[in-house]
């Protein structure tokens, strides 16, 4: 057996109980998924994920005039009540029962 070292890091105390959780739903412990990231890391020598920045980010006034335009297209568009939408999604749907058969 190769020779064990002890790897300690600090983390944000709640980053690292959902991780927890997820790995336990998964059937092992932090120890066990840090040692397959370790392992995959040595592997594909590098991260053993995509690490990228987005090409194009969004800035808060270009997000803000987004919604404003989508808001004015919206506004053309008549009400409609609560039965009027559950009419049109039981017609969608046995539109769609119908070519399932």
């Amino acid at each position: 057996m190769a020779e064990q070292v002890l790897n300690q890091f600090r983390s944000d105390k709640a980053l690292r109980e959902d991780c927890v959780a997820i790995y336990e739903a998964m059937g092992m412990d932090l120890n066990t998924a840090f040692r397959m990231f370790m392992e995959r890391t040595r592997m594909v020598r590098g991260l053993p994920f995509p690490a990228v920045l987005p090409e194009d980010q969004m800035t808060k006034a270009d997000a803000k005039k987004a919604i404003d335009e989508l808001r004015a297209e919206a506004k053309d568009f008549p009400e409609m009540s609560l039965d009027e939408i559950n009419a049109e999604i039981r017609v969608a749907r046995a539109d769609r029962n119908g070519r399932k058969k």
